[in-house]
């Protein structure tokens, strides 16, 4: 290779945090960080990245994306049958993790995930995009695609039909609700800026973390 991976560089001079300008609940700085990626219209600032872990403790992760903080956790909606979904009904421990390189930001979270109610799931799916409800039904998440099976042809098929469109079964939401935070925040010199979060009989405990 003509540059080599170890001698790329980058210096982070985009601002700090520190715990006393943290706010002491770290659901109240997530909200706050992901408006902030919104309004600096970085790419897909609600994307994160959700680690569960199977049976045989082999861990997986893959991008997701964040539709609503609430006062016990995040939300996000997905197939129950896909793998994520088999691994969380096996193991609910999940952690995530955002990240905006634009803003030199990180975000790592530790949950607990559960479903949402089946009316949050149907608020949501019926508020999506009609051929995105459809792709939801004609899908079967992390399965293997025969070669006579075409997706797309079959999405056309139901939206131009009289089939009534409902929200499968085991598509729906969860809620992961945290007991770990940790922002980071780039800084000059690799000196980053890492403050935690950890849930104690039901409070927020604040430290500063050595880079």
């Amino acid at each position: 290779m003509k540059n080599h991976l170890a001698d790329i560089r980058k210096e982070y001079l985009k601002g700090h945090i520190s715990v006393e300008m943290m706010p002491e609940n770290p659901l109240d700085a997530l909200k706050t960080w992901v408006a902030q990626a919104i309004e600096a219209e970085v790419e897909e600032p609600t994307a994160m990245s959700i680690c569960t872990v199977s049976k045989d403790n082999n861990p997986s992760s893959r991008q997701v994306l964040l539709k609503e903080i609430q006062s016990e956790g995040l939300v996000f909606y997905t197939n129950y049958s896909s793998r994520k979904g088999q691994e969380i009904e096996n193991n609910p421990n999940v952690a995530l993790n955002f990240f905006w390189p634009a803003l030199e930001r990180q975000v790592r979270v530790q949950c607990i995930a559960s479903k949402v109610s089946a009316e949050e799931s149907d608020t949501y799916f019926y508020s999506r995009p009609k051929t995105s409800q459809v792709g939801a039904i004609v899908s079967n998440q992390s399965s293997i695609i025969t070669s006579d099976l075409d997706l797309e042809a079959e999405i056309e098929r139901i939206l131009e039909g009289s089939i009534e469109i409902k929200r499968p079964e085991n598509w729906g939401g969860y809620i992961l609700k945290p007991n770990y935070f940790e922002f980071w925040h780039g800084r000059a010199s690799r000196v980053h800026d890492r403050v935690s979060y950890n849930l104690e009989n039901g409070n927020w405990i604040k430290n500063r973390l050595s880079p």
